[in-house]
């Protein structure tokens, strides 16, 4: 398409691009071959000043997460999954998580007590460390473990407008955490909501989402007040010594947001978002928590978000914008536990608890085999974790030709951690760096971009540079093939590199062990393996090198259009951090090399009244140990494993969507992973809407059952459902 000046701009929410095709996506090498050679005529009358056919447009589709620079695909330098909020709505998606199984080489699945996680190309278990995540270019995830708690985030999935994930190392945009990609989930702009909308969904296993949203819109201020209500029994059951036990691991959540955009002048515009969020998240007693619960260590949720970003356009060559985000998620989490009266003895004289040494001194038993309790104490403890982010950040775009375009800026974010269990009090981190990417097209065939950033973090104390350069060649303006090379790092978060893990009792009884009130019981006193505990080892930043050649081109046909992306790479992943994370284990260290390569398809075919989407991921990945030689083969096959949990070999997705008579619309999904921790996921997804139109107000009734084709749980024995057919009933209406 022709490349005009407002191609390249990081816009406002007001002027984010809207691509009239719905699904930016792909299929397979064998398809784009057998749909080439009869659609070249009609698509190079497109590329001269064709119209499109039917109502589609022929532009490229463009995106602005991969170097901040708002690019159509043909000059992006790297991959980038688009997903329309369109889409995640008419294919009845229940879960914000569940979106990311849409996406080329990312798996989803649950951990713990039924914890959803999601990652690209695996290296990651309970906490997802390697992906930078974005709303509304604020970073989303928790600050004190770099984490990001899914069931939490305060975006209701109808206020999505597109989420774009960026494939491979983007540290270059965005900094240490974007080490294997970056999500950007952009909501909807308030002057599109305008109105009142309520929806109310219900199913299996007590699922409930209702929805509300009102707002308005002018010609000065435009804004929107939403609330969201989530809840779900999570699983049936677990396994528990060959029994089937109820599974304590469902979630009940509130989520209130404000979103608001006050044009000042043409070339000035604010924005402001607020949001709390409150609510529960069930942990089951077989699961988590330390120090032998006696009950439910439910987690107990207060957090809240300000954004305020200002927008400035000098002129039609120029644009800036300085944003300012404050969040502070606070989690509450307590529960009971019983000492032995001779493990209290063994606290008190200092020795290591559960030291095979000790054992019998600790933990003495009778003739029978019988654990001699004494007179035990009984007491609460907490894990309770409070964190914040301050994040400052301006970033200019300058277009000094359509082939010549540039975008650079600084941000700084301060993290600031308060827990007596984590940390034996507060501490902050800070981190600043420095970013840009040149977009420069010499020749009309050939678009070369170079970027970087330079970061500075205390969490290690150094300076690091993540760099980016791509070479794409057009083969016209629907064709282009890229070449990427790009590295990254990933330094130790707060609770990786500076913990002080230990329990305080609280209440404790009966009276005669009032000495342990207020005693503070530290991982120290009950490691297992002392000579393997690797705390207070200082770690290093994990590095990667990645090289991409991919492909991206569209075929407008008669009636409809056809896309295609394909994605090559080959990664080398140094000194990653791998062990256990525990109160009474903890073994992690930079021990763990990975190399890993493989291919990713995404397709689309679009007509006027049918969307067909395809998407397929094969990963090689071979990792080994790198840490200390003296650890037990078995030990470093642990480490290595860790790591490996959720990578997948083969992966994917179908789905398609289809318009019928008497304002009724059909869509069906299905979803794939196999050598999933040598189990299978499969799933088929099949919903049936009702829409209704009136002068007044739109309506639509919906259906979706949720199929599972294999009755064995994925990821964890634990993750149990009574019946593999699931079903969600919902409505909505707007005013």
């Amino acid at each position: 398409m022709p490349l005009t000046n407002t191609t390249a701009v990081v816009p406002s929410r007001a002027e984010k691009p809207r691509p009239r095709i719905p699904l930016i996506l792909l299929t397979t090498g064998a398809l784009s071959l057998a749909a080439a050679p009869g659609v070249w005529s009609q698509e190079l009358e497109a590329t001269t000043g064709g119209n499109g056919f039917y109502s589609f447009s022929d532009e490229v589709p463009e995106v602005l997460t991969t170097t901040r620079l708002r690019q159509p695909k043909v000059r992006v330098p790297g991959t980038t999954t688009v997903i329309e909020g369109d889409l995640i709505r008419d294919l009845g998606i229940t879960s914000l998580v569940e979106i990311f199984r849409l996406v080329p080489g990312m798996v989803v699945a649950e951990v713990g007590s039924g914890t959803p996680v999601t990652t690209y190309h695996g290296t990651v278990h309970y906490e997802q460390r390697r992906m930078q995540v974005l709303v509304d270019g604020r970073t989303a995830h928790r600050t004190t473990l770099s984490d990001m708690d899914w069931q939490t985030m305060p975006v209701p999935l109808e206020l999505i407008e597109r989420i774009e994930v960026a494939r491979g190392p983007n540290a270059a945009a965005y900094g240490i955490n974007a080490f294997l990609g970056t999500i950007n989930i952009i909501t909807r702009d308030p002057a599109d909501t305008a109105g009142v909308e309520t929806r109310v969904v219900g199913g299996s296993r007590q699922y409930l989402r209702t929805f509300a949203a009102v707002g308005a819109a002018d010609d000065d201020l435009d804004w929107r007040l939403d609330y969201e209500k989530r809840r779900s029994d999570g699983f049936d059951y677990q396994m528990d010594h060959g029994e089937k036990v109820p599974f304590h691991d469902g979630h009940d959540i509130n989520v209130f947001n404000y979103d608001s955009r006050l044009k000042v002048s043409p070339g000035f515009d604010t924005e402001f978002r607020a949001g709390v969020t409150d609510g529960l998240n069930e942990e089951d007693v077989r699961r988590n928590g330390d120090m032998g619960l006696g009950d439910h260590p439910d987690i107990d949720v207060r957090d809240y978000y300000l954004h305020t970003r200002f927008n400035f356009r000098t002129d039609e060559h120029h644009f800036f914008h300085v944003q300012a985000a404050y969040q502070n998620f606070n989690r509450r989490q307590s529960w009971s536990i019983f000492v032995p009266e001779p493990a209290l003895s063994c606290l008190r004289d200092g020795l290591y608890v559960f030291d095979p040494a000790n054992r019998d001194t600790c933990f003495p038993t009778d003739a029978d085999g019988n654990l001699i309790l004494g007179t035990p104490l009984t007491a609460r403890v907490d894990a309770d974790a409070e964190d914040s982010r301050l994040e400052f950040e301006l970033q200019d775009t300058r277009l000094f030709s359509d082939d010549l375009k540039l975008v650079s800026g600084v941000g700084y974010r301060k993290d600031t951690y308060r827990s007596a269990t984590y940390f034996n009090g507060r501490g902050s981190n800070y981190q600043s760096r420095m970013f840009g990417n040149l977009e420069y097209t010499p020749i009309p065939w050939l678009t070369l971009n170079g970027g970087g950033n330079w970061e500075s973090t205390t969490t290690t104390n150094e300076n690091y540079f993540s760099p980016r350069v791509a070479a794409n060649f057009t083969l016209n303006s629907n064709h282009a093939l890229r070449l990427v090379y790009s590295r990254a790092v990933r330094t130790p978060d707060g609770f990786e590199q500076n913990p002080d893990y230990g329990f305080t009792l609280h209440g404790v009884q009966p009276s005669v062990y009032s000495e342990f009130e207020g005693f503070r019981i530290a991982s120290v006193n009950i490691w297992e393996h002392p000579d393997l505990v690797t705390l207070g080892q200082d770690l290093e930043e994990e590095r990667i090198i990645s090289r991409e050649i991919s492909y991206f081109g569209q075929f407008p046909m008669n009636e409809g259009i056809f896309l295609l992306e394909v994605r090559g790479f080959k990664d080398t992943l140094r000194d990653m951090i791998s062990g256990v994370i525990q109160f009474d284990d903890w073994t992690i260290d930079n021990n763990v090399a990975i190399d890993q390569q493989g291919f990713e398809i995404e397709a689309s075919l679009e007509y006027p009244d049918t969307r067909f989407r395809v998407t397929y991921a094969y990963l090689d990945q071979n990792t080994w140990y790198t840490g200390d030689p003296n650890v037990s083969e078995e030990d470093k096959k642990y480490n290595e494993d860790l790591l490996e949990r959720l990578s997948v070999r083969h992966s994917g997705s179908v789905a398609i969507i289809r318009e019928l008579p008497m304002g009724l619309l059909a869509s069906g999904a299905m979803y794939w992973a196999d050598e999933f921790r040598k189990s299978e996921f499969q799933r088929v997804d099949l919903r049936l809407a009702k829409r209704l139109y009136h002068p007044g107000f739109t309506a639509e009734l919906a259906l979706t059952m949720q199929h599972y084709v294999d009755e064995e749980p994925d990821l964890s024995s634990q993750n149990n459902i009574e019946h593999q057919n699931q079903f969600f009933l919902e409505a909505g209406v707007r005013f």
